[in-house]
């Protein structure tokens, strides 16, 4: 089964399930989305859809109400499409303990997501995530995805391995391969067998060529749809893995381990 393990809600649905058929995917693992540069008619619309979005994960905005604005409308995305989507919810940055466990009860495990994330913590803020993994922990040990490009730095992704390290029975995900970081990354996760690698939004081929290479059992295809093209990201990695039976287990093979399905 081809899974993308990461993309987020698309305006109109019908776009996003023609994409999906286009690549040949089955499931989609969907992320909620707080903006839709999707829909933007122009570049001017574009630049402040991608305003917005910097403003969170530079963590000038932290929206609770969006979040779950946006949880409610990728419930109902799901719901409609169970057979192709599977849900990871969003959570506020910064709760404590005790809320982020509330929050994961109402609106996590309550919506059957498989999930938590993306996560956007701002520089300097990696360190806020800890009671998260706690939380997490105490709900069943729930996949963490947490965004590691831009504005994250190596000392930022190396706080979160250490929570990582900390909480060996809670799955991270590191989302973007750790942006331009993704050398030192790679070297990084050797030994923390929890720590599973997303492929989306690499800048150079090399990146997850090596990662494949590296750790064939913890590399995970996606797209990031809308910001980039589902096929285009599954034809990237059909050119760089000459291992067939590697190249099935990193299109979907590894996911559906994580996640049971």
């Amino acid at each position: 089964m081809i899974i993308d393990s990461h993309a987020h809600v698309m305006l109109p649905q019908e776009r996003q399930i023609e994409m999906m058929k286009q690549a040949g995917i089955e499931r989609t693992i969907l992320f909620a989305t707080t903006i839709h540069p999707e829909t933007a008619r122009d570049i001017d619309e574009f630049a402040t859809e991608l305003k917005n979005l910097y403003d969170i994960l530079n963590g000038r905005k932290n929206p609770v109400q969006e979040r779950i604005a946006s949880t409610t409308e990728l419930v109902q995305i799901v719901k409609n499409n169970p057979e192709k989507y599977i849900g990871f919810g969003p959570i506020p940055l910064g709760l404590s303990y005790d809320e982020n466990l509330e929050w994961i009860e109402r609106y996590i495990l309550a919506n059957h997501f498989k999930g938590i994330g993306e996560l956007a913590p701002g520089t300097g803020q990696a360190g806020k995530l800890e009671p998260l993994f706690q939380a997490s922990h105490e709900a069943g040990d729930l996949p963490l995805w947490v965004h590691t490009f831009f504005p994250l730095s190596f000392a930022d992704i190396k706080v979160l391995l250490g929570l990582a390290a900390k909480y060996p029975a809670i799955p991270l995900i590191v989302g973007h391969l750790g942006g331009v970081n993704w050398l030192d990354t790679l070297k990084a996760v050797r030994e923390l067998p929890n720590v599973y690698l997303d492929l989306s939004a690499t800048f150079t081929t090399v990146a997850p060529a090596f990662a494949i290479q590296e750790y064939p059992e913890r590399t995970l295809f996606s797209s990031d749809a809308p910001y980039a093209s589902p096929l285009v990201a599954r034809s990237i990695l059909e050119q760089i893995v000459p291992d067939k039976q590697v190249l099935q287990e990193v299109l979907g093979g590894n996911i559906a381990r994580l996640l049971n399905l």
